[in-house]
């Protein structure tokens, strides 16, 4: 990822209370985001004493939790 290009909102004390990103750079942070929960998923799974399931059927399971969570 290429480096952030961060900008701080500040509130009237100059505390920090918010960043303003490029939206490319944000995408990417969310692709990042999305890949990392798909890992965690599967690092939870193979941990679990849960039966095992077909890889196929544990992707399907991954993606059908992830877009159904807000």
């Amino acid at each position: 990822m290429d480096s952030l290009q961060e900008r701080y909102l500040t509130d009237d004390q100059g505390n920090r209370i918010g960043v303003l990103l490029d939206i490319a750079a944000y995408q990417q942070l969310l692709d990042k985001l999305e890949e990392l929960e798909s890992l965690y998923a599967f690092d939870q799974a193979v941990a679990s004493e849960d039966e095992s399931m077909p890889l196929e059927d544990a992707i399907m399971e991954i993606e059908a939790q992830r877009t159904s969570s807000p």
